[in-house]
């Protein structure tokens, strides 16, 4: 039962005990363990720093690569636009350069067709010209075969002429 009662000695000495433990301690190894405390207070704290300045960093990137991302959509879409509309000219200078060759080979046809043309009614005219000549050279032979005729013939030009 002492142990559960202690005696007023033993709490006595207990007491000067714990005092000198305490003041060994305090003089000691309180200061090291207060610094020690604050040391790594410090350095958690500024691993909280360090933790929340990563996070609005992340947040920061997070929201650039949103913003890039964004970009990026934009710029496809330009681009996808950009090749589009080229596709839409390179087909319409395609069709234009098309119609100008055509038109080339109608107008280079229509020369071609317009030359023969005149050279096929030249040609008729030549053969008109000569059958012209070949009928009146036949008419006046037939007129003119008769010495009587031929006389008649002559007057009747000079009077014509005579009388214009």
């Amino acid at each position: 039962m002492e142990l559960i009662r202690p005696d007023f000695g033993l709490l006595f000495w207990m007491l000067i005990s714990f005092g000198i433990v305490l003041l060994i301690l305090r003089a000691l190894a309180w200061r090291p363990i207060l610094n020690a405390i604050k040391e790594r207070e410090k350095t958690i704290q500024d691993r909280l720093d360090v933790a929340r300045k990563a996070k609005k960093e992340l947040a920061e990137i997070e929201f650039g690569n949103e913003r890039i991302i964004a970009l990026a959509k934009t710029e496809r879409a330009n681009m996808l636009k950009e090749a589009q509309e080229t596709r839409r000219q390179i087909i319409e200078e395609a069709r234009q350069e098309a119609r100008e060759e055509a038109n080339k080979i109608m107008e280079d046809t229509n020369r071609k067709i317009e030359a023969r043309k005149k050279e096929a009614e030249q040609q008729i005219r030549d053969q008109i010209a000569g059958l012209s000549v070949e009928v009146a050279e036949k008419v006046l032979k037939e007129k003119l075969s008769d010495d009587q005729k031929q006389k008649d013939y002559i007057k009747s030009l000079v009077d014509e002429i005579t009388i214009n």
